[in-house]
């Protein structure tokens, strides 16, 4: 198909802009599908795997159909796990930057009233987890009376996890009269039954590939004891010398051990599981991402809906006892035209596993050879040369869009009756600033952060420190705190 660019879409002057600013260049198919049917505002129902870039096909016409002065949230995304909730968040409020669109992510393990108060500010879009999104409609804090737009995205790891039940009781307590989006990489019984039940008259777009899995990806197993499994890693990854790696472990124990071991032979390594704080877990992931460490030992939290480029090899150091699992940890390498490799250890007891998987990809895993100590010895040398040079930190796509933008710290809020209209109206009449010079805007009870666009940050804050906002004169900063 003739895919185009997003030039093609209508899109505005505001979304084109933070596309280029990412550098999404030419949609992928997923997008170039979705997009012109979600603007037109038709119930979708996506089959698309992991890695193809399906949070921007929907997050691209939801941006460009929202309303910037409504205050309540206009679009609702369920997501099933907490880091998916807070990439989709990042991902909104990086291509709705020009427009100054303002999304949440609310999600289990974080602070109640830290998400209340956001969403009692003005709000466009509210990623979350299906329980903490129930928390917030049966305590009152999440206004849904604007809902226009409801995306269930991940569908089938919702089904996994249990989450479907929620997922329709939220359903129910939206209005009909909205656009559904399911995104779903298999399209088990339950989830269609959500879409015939809950969707009218959906477009069905399958971008799922013949098969199940992506041609770009390379895939063996070895046969170990599990007593051999440690030092068959460190053999293996002596061997392949990668510059990015996860390593997928059974549970947050084997994920310690496994880390710990590494880290004692000094291997720039991170761990990720479901018994972190969140903080540490955004920490180890930002990490990865850019670069500052090899390898991530992970559970199967780090499978699903993170977006990391270039993982060159993926590790099953335990073979998933879910099939479906080994289609989402694989997913990690190999997106985005990329090539990539898994290799699995497979102990013997486990090989009913192994035929699950087979049947589900649809072919056989080739067993190869373990690395001979020969090979090993000779090849140690190199590895150590790689893994004691400094890494090359990644840029990150939204690092060129946030270059010319400044958030500055206002000292004062809505105590002092502050309301986004006098930031508005007292910068864009200084010299030299515009309206659309003027970002995002959250005002908190005694602080408000304004985002100041295309590099006129300096030159706003050295203005605002003799200029009063509402007959006040406020203490201003350059704000510390990250984007997103």
């Amino acid at each position: 198909m003739d895919i185009g660019s997003f030039h093609n879409y209508m899109l505005s002057e505001d979304i084109i802009k933070a596309l280029n600013g990412l550098e999404y260049d030419i949609p992928t198919e997923v997008q170039a599908r979705v997009i012109p049917y979600a603007l037109e505002k038709n119930d979708l129902i996506v089959k698309a795997r992991t890695g193809s870039g399906k949070t921007a096909a929907y997050a691209i016409p939801i941006c460009e159909s929202v309303e910037w002065l409504e205050n309540k949230p206009q679009a609702l995304i369920l997501a099933p796990t907490r880091e998916l909730a807070i990439q989709i968040k990042e991902d909104f409020t990086n291509i709705g930057r020009f427009k100054r669109i303002k999304a949440a992510a609310v999600y289990g393990r974080h602070q109640f009233s830290i998400e209340k108060a956001e969403l009692k500010q003005k709000t466009h879009v509210v990623a979350g987890t299906p329980g903490r999104i129930m928390d917030h409609i049966n305590k009152g804090t999440l206004n849904l009376s604007k809902i226009n737009c409801l995306v269930i995205d991940e569908a089938d790891r919702m089904l996994d996890m249990g989450f479907m039940e929620q997922v329709e009781a939220i359903i129910k307590e939206l209005s009909e009269e909205r656009m559904t989006m399911l995104f779903s990489a298999t399209m088990p019984d339950e989830v269609k039954d959500i879409a015939s039940n809950y969707m009218r008259t959906p477009v069905n777009i399958d971008v799922s590939e013949t098969g199940i899995m992506p041609a770009d990806i390379e895939h063996f197993l070895y046969i170990t004891g599990e007593e051999d499994k440690f030092e068959l890693l460190t053999d293996v990854m002596i061997i392949e010398k990668p510059d990015s790696c996860i390593i997928f472990c059974s549970t947050k124990d084997r994920v310690d051990m496994v880390c710990d071991r590494l880290d004692d032979l000094g291997y720039p390594c991170n761990k990720m599981h479901g018994g972190m704080e969140q903080s540490d877990r955004l920490s180890a992931m930002m990490r990865f991402k850019r670069g500052e460490c090899r390898y991530l030992i992970a559970t199967d939290v780090a499978a699903r809906g993170i977006d990391v480029e270039n993982i060159s090899l993926v590790i099953n150091y335990d073979i998933p006892l879910d099939e479906e699992n080994y289609v989402h940890r694989t997913g990690r390498t190999g997106r985005a035209g990329q090539k990539g490799k898994a290799l699995s250890f497979v102990v013997p007891a486990q090989t009913r596993y192994l035929h699950n998987i087979e049947k589900l990809i649809g072919f056989k895993i080739q067993e190869i050879t373990k690395p001979s100590k020969g090979e090993v010895f000779i090849q140690k040398p190199f590895f150590d040369e790689k893994i004691n040079t400094a890494p090359q930190i990644k840029k990150m796509k939204s690092d060129q869009l946030n270059k010319e933008i400044m958030r500055l710290r206002f000292g004062g809020g809505k105590k002092k009756k502050l309301r986004a209209a006098n930031f508005v109206g007292v910068i864009s009449n200084l010299e030299g600033v515009r309206p659309e010079d003027i970002g995002i805007i959250a005002i908190q009870d005694t602080l408000t952060y304004v985002e100041i666009l295309n590099g006129k940050g300096p030159l706003v804050l050295e203005a605002m420190k003799n200029t009063k906002i509402n007959g006040k004169l406020l203490k201003v900063t350059k704000a510390v705190e990250k984007f997103n």
